[in-house]
């Protein structure tokens, strides 16, 4: 009782926190995801060390650059701009993009640099670790970013049904893969019969397809009935099948390196949820696919 209890209220907690950060302002979001892809990046390098002994002796300066990394990378995606005055008085409106690249080239420098200088060598199995720590974690974040930055609430002449917030893909990727999980676990429970993955052993074939199916299908009630005024119908069902197919592997990559670590949570900074990576694990391999989809075939979406 007491366990279920906690997770309740960690539950309750956790969908307040996500609602105000992604819906108040961009700021707002902006800095939620900052904290939650800077907090997902610290279990990933936590699970590397489990899994190679190596990396804590010799990655010290690799892990603050790649933290640094982590922030600049957000700051790349997030589009807009500063004014700058020269001595003169004169004002420049300089890219926060550019300034995002200057600070991820430096960061990233960091990584070989430090270790050159402190340790008098460099491991290379140990950059790709941490490279690949920015690849997994910090890149899909920061593109939910661009997409909540950069798609605005203006309809246009070519597709009049398409006027969303800029919260909106963010936000509706979350209930797809959290409809998914939830449809694929009850329906796994009453028909599942046929393994799906041996990374995860209580996955079924059955559950995972009707998890798909069923967020597909919600999403495309809402949006005929009611979501067509911020997209169009096809928008609602593509965005719900890459959230449901993206997100189960997405979950099935982190439980494989949780099972190379040894472990069965990522991190316990949610109690009775688990980590960062437990609770956005999909949503790393959701976020890039759907930034592809909006950039190529939601341009008319995007100010």
């Amino acid at each position: 009782m007491k366990t279920f209890i906690t997770r309740t209220l960690t539950a309750l907690v956790f969908v307040a926190v996500m609602l105000a950060g992604i819906l108040w302002n961009e700021i707002s979001f902006i800095l939620l995801f900052a904290i939650i892809s800077t907090g997902a990046l610290v279990e990933y390098f936590r699970l590397v060390r489990k899994m190679d002994n190596g990396y804590d002796k010799d990655s010290g300066w690799q892990y603050i650059g790649a933290l640094c990394a982590n922030i600049a990378i957000i700051v790349m995606f997030i589009g807009g701009g500063v004014w700058t005055r020269s001595l003169q008085g004169s004002g420049t409106l300089l890219p926060v993009h550019a300034i995002g690249v200057l600070l991820s080239i430096l960061f990233l420098m960091v990584l070989p640099l430090g270790d050159i200088i402190i340790s008098q060598h460099i491991d290379m199995k140990n950059l790709r670790f941490t490279l690949l720590g920015l690849l997994y974690i910090s890149l899909p974040f920061s593109l939910l970013i661009w997409i909540r930055t950069h798609t605005g609430s203006t309809p246009t002449h070519t597709d009049p049904a398409v006027h969303a917030p800029g919260w909106l893909i963010p936000l509706l990727l979350i209930i797809f893969i959290w409809i998914n999980d939830t449809m694929a676990y009850i329906v796994g429970s009453l028909i599942g019969r046929t393994p799906f993955s041996k990374i995860s052993p209580k996955k079924t074939l059955e559950g995972t397809l009707g998890g798909m199916i069923l967020a597909v299908a919600a999403a495309g009630v809402y949006g005929y009935f009611w979501g067509y005024q911020w997209l169009a119908f096809l928008h609602w069902l593509v965005l719900a099948g890459i959230a449901a197919v993206a997100g189960t592997y997405g979950d099935l990559l982190e439980s494989k390196l949780k099972r190379l670590a040894g472990v069965k949570d990522s991190g316990s900074i949610m109690p009775g949820h688990g980590g960062f990576l437990d609770r956005f694990d999909s949503l790393l391999l959701a976020a890039p696919f759907a930034w592809v989809y909006v950039y190529f075939f939601l341009h008319n979406f995007a100010v």
